[in-house]
């Protein structure tokens, strides 16, 4: 009877296919798992379902769904008026929140890049509104935005100036929410702005006065230039930001007065889930997802051809 030779080799009892590279590859896929299954659960399956949706008249409240192609794209640009005002006022809100809170992020910076005694407070101070929750801060300035019982027409009120009712004013109603949301994020792109400015060498300053350069000169020849990248950053997130703003408006607003604050995520809102219009909200998504990704790619082809 022939002898049975048992073999010790190391992997000789191993599967022939699991080899140190398909095992290289199993852990690095089980370690990338949760995020991988997040992104197609949370990320990759509303938005395929967003563009079924979209093509569908789908009443939350009844449960039906027709399939009706591309007759929500058609009512809204097309057949709704209601839709264009919406745009108008989202395009109002970003024109008038993109360079006011750039500007006055750039201010806060330029004040606040140099080490002086309590600098780390004022940081503090303008980033605070940044990490304080959304909804409490549009509730406190609903109330200091209140008619004659309102804290600011109060203290208007003691230099002889009568101010109006803010929110419910439609000559006041968008400048007001525009300027609190200025307020609420600008402490982020200051923060932004302050690492750019930490990152510029000083020897560049330093020759510039050497040379004679004024303060003005030195900063549009040197630190303006060399903040070009930071700044494409913070305009792209901003605007990004300014068309998707629904927690202000929800609160303080509620798109009026006589809808002069009702942007598009807001009105997106209302149609899915107040009227139940979730395929037309759906289709509303998909514009509001085009129009910013054009607006994105309009600013980094003009930030590139003038860094260029």
């Amino acid at each position: 009877m022939a002898a049975v030779t048992h073999t010790n080799e190391p992997g000789a009892n191993r599967a022939p296919w699991l080899t140190l590279k398909y095992r290289e590859m199993l852990e690095a896929w089980l370690f990338i798992s949760p995020t991988f299954i997040g992104f197609l659960v949370f990320f990759l399956g509303p938005l395929v379902a967003i563009f079924y949706y979209s093509m569908t008249e789908w009443n939350l409240l009844s449960q039906q769904a027709a399939f009706v192609g591309l007759h929500n794209f058609n009512d809204a640009l097309l057949v709704n008026p209601d839709f264009w005002h919406v745009v108008r006022n989202s395009v109002i809100f970003a024109v008038g929140l993109v360079p006011f809170n750039m500007a006055l992020a750039l201010t806060l910076a330029l004040a606040l890049s140099r080490p002086f005694f309590g600098v780390v407070f004022f940081r503090t101070v303008f980033f605070a509104p940044v990490v304080t929750s959304a909804i409490a801060w549009a509730i406190v300035w609903k109330f200091l935005l209140q008619g004659e019982g309102g804290v600011i027409n109060q203290m208007l009120a003691l230099v002889g100036i009568d101010g109006p009712n803010w929110l419910r004013d439609p000559n006041w109603a968008m400048a007001a929410v525009i300027v609190t949301r200025v307020i609420k994020m600008v402490g982020l792109n200051m923060i932004l702005y302050i690492a750019a400015l930490q990152a510029i060498p000083r020897d560049y300053e330093e020759a510039a006065r050497l040379e004679g350069a004024s303060r003005w000169q030195i900063f549009r020849m040197i630190i303006w230039p060399l903040l070009a990248p930071t700044t494409l950053i913070i305009m792209v997130l901003t605007t990004i930001g300014s068309f998707k703003v629904f927690d202000h408006i929800y609160q303080m607003t509620g798109g009026g007065p006589e809808n002069g604050t009702l942007v598009l995520a807001f009105y997106i809102y209302q149609q899915g889930f107040k009227f139940f219009n979730v395929g037309y909200a759906s289709a509303l998504a998909i514009i509001m997802f085009v129009i910013v990704m054009a607006l994105t790619l309009v600013q980094v082809m003009l930030r590139r051809k003038e860094m260029e």
